[in-house]
């Protein structure tokens, strides 16, 4: 799991932070102001790279987070089975199937070149390059 450590008041809008275990885009982030001997805080929601699902988190503004380190990638596709795409890195050739995402489908052709990333552990693929 390659991740790097940033402090939560630099996070901003469409950054990347692990909530929860899960890689999330920071989709808001809202902060309140110091209270006469308190620090401020540090409201931020965030939508899950891999689940899409939503994800809110308080803390104090001088905490640290943990951010995701995005490998971006591309494949060639092998083959394609209903929701998922059998294909091969351009770089190392290794093989393995990736989901096509909703926004993807009947657009992923076998011989295409395809962009994923590598977060955490998942592997997610994001957009066509173009067929080869």
């Amino acid at each position: 799991m390659a991740t790097k450590v940033e402090s939560v008041g630099s996070l901003q809008k469409g950054s990347y932070v692990i909530m929860d275990g899960v890689a999330c885009r920071v989709v808001d982030v809202i902060v309140s102001k110091s209270g006469k001997h308190g620090h401020s805080k540090v409201r931020f929601t965030g939508m899950g790279i891999v689940d899409g699902k939503k994800r809110v988190v308080v803390m104090p503004g001088h905490d640290n987070v943990e951010v995701p380190i995005i490998e971006k990638r591309s494949a060639q596709v092998l083959s394609v089975h209903e929701n998922a795409a059998n294909v091969m890195d351009s770089e190392t050739y290794e093989t393995f199937d990736l989901a096509i995402p909703e926004e993807l489908k009947g657009q992923v052709t076998e011989g295409a070149n395809v962009l994923y990333w590598t977060i955490l552990n998942d592997k997610v693929m994001k957009q066509i390059k173009g067929s080869g």
